[in-house]
């Protein structure tokens, strides 16, 4: 509620020092739920916000839950302290990379270290749980990119799904057990009305 009083009054303040006038303002807030498992749930949240610009602006943000400990949880309480994240980087960049090239193929490849566009690192990605082919297990985790991440407006936001198996020996062992099976679909999994 806080975030849609603030841009409602920041829209308002807008149009009064605009001098009235119809107001192209909107913001849309979304949350979809992840894959549940026994110990964990996970949510994403999509904001959508156009304040008048050429286009408006889509961002995410995600939440993952310990059920049984009623806390939130962060990337660095999946995934061992210390682990080597270099892998998981690489198959995040390299399967957004493949989602970049079928929606607009020759497009620029995105890098790890890229100048123009950069491969997000897994760690400073909203992520969610990815529903998996094992009941009540998560098959993978699903990446979050917004537009502008690793490629123009025009390619729009991805949802990039990869498989448990390219990232399991990372998990904390706690949460191991939380993850078993294949994605029910990896790669590019972006709704296709967003």
């Amino acid at each position: 509620m806080r975030d849609l009083r603030q841009f409602s009054e920041g829209a308002q303040a807008d149009l009064s020092e605009a001098g009235g006038g119809p107001g192209g303002y909107e913001k849309t807030i979304a949350f979809d739920p992840g894959a549940e498992t026994g110990k964990l749930f996970s949510l994403a949240r999509t904001d959508f916000e156009f304040t008048g610009g050429a286009h408006p602006n889509t961002s995410f943000s995600a939440v993952l839950w310990d059920k049984a400990m009623k806390k939130r949880l962060g990337f660095a309480d999946l995934f061992r302290p210390g682990a080597d994240l270099a892998g998981l980087d690489k198959a995040l960049c390299d399967a957004a990379n493949a989602a970049k090239q079928a929606r607009s193929p020759g497009s620029e490849t995105a890098t790890l270290g890229g100048k123009m566009w950069t491969c997000p690192k897994a760690v400073a990605t909203p992520f969610v749980l990815t529903p998996g082919t094992t009941p009540g297990k998560a098959g993978g985790i699903t990446f979050l990119l917004g537009a502008y991440q690793i490629g123009p407006y025009s390619d729009g936001p991805y949802q990039i799904a990869l498989p448990q198996s390219v990232f399991r020996s990372l998990l904390n062992p706690a949460y191991a057990d939380e993850f078993a099976g294949a994605p029910v679909k990896a790669g590019d999994v972006t709704p296709k009305n967003g």
